[in-house]
């Protein structure tokens, strides 16, 4: 899964993408003009992030690039499968918990997984939902918060009423608008 982000510039979208591209467009929106309400958003959260614009152009990307998904394998040492992007966490469960996965045909890792997995479809599209409307809240709540309907608006998308929360963002300015709907559309997994 490929990271995006957006940068914007008070109201105005200045860039969308993978991290260094939009980092390395808001520094240089930044060097051509006084500095404003510059904010980078994660796409997947809708949440602003903080990042060092310090250094030359090559330091920036090399310092945001994403790791390589090889080194990660790599360089990941112990148990699991790293290469199939299994991560190791703690689990703490009680003692009837442990006794019912040491039960379970392929030990607990296989059995949690596959409860996980069918918690999430039974989930559905209530998951996906709740994921759309906390991206686009948040993004709404930095971008928007005193903007005219921006009350009515949160209702309207906690609502599921697409309608009426296009209605009331229909006076703010474009870019922003476009994002919080786009924010707030359900994506496949």
């Amino acid at each position: 899964m490929t990271l995006s982000f957006t940068a914007f510039d008070g109201p105005r979208r200045l860039a969308s993408g993978p991290l260094p591209a939009v980092a390395l467009a808001v520094r240089r929106a930044l060097a051509q003009s006084a500095p404003g309400a510059m904010l980078i958003f994660n796409d997947d959260t809708g949440r602003s992030i903080d990042v060092d614009l310090r250094g030359s152009d090559e330091e920036l990307t090399a310092r945001l690039a994403p790791a390589s998904t090889d080194a990660a394998a790599e360089t990941a040492k112990g148990r699991g499968r790293p290469k199939l992007g299994v991560v190791a966490r703690e689990v703490t469960l009680l003692p009837r918990h442990w006794d019912w996965l040491a039960t379970q045909p392929g030990g607990a890792s296989v059995a949690l997984r596959k409860l996980v997995e069918e918690a999430r479809r039974a989930q559905g599209d209530k998951g996906r939902i709740r994921q759309a409307q906390e991206r686009a809240y948040h993004f709404m709540s930095a971008t928007a918060g005193d903007l005219p309907g921006f009350e009515e608006a949160i209702r309207a998308l906690y609502a599921g009423d697409r309608e009426r929360l296009a209605e009331q963002m229909a006076p703010w300015p474009q870019d922003l608008r476009e994002h919080a709907l786009a924010l707030a559309a359900e994506r496949a997994e």
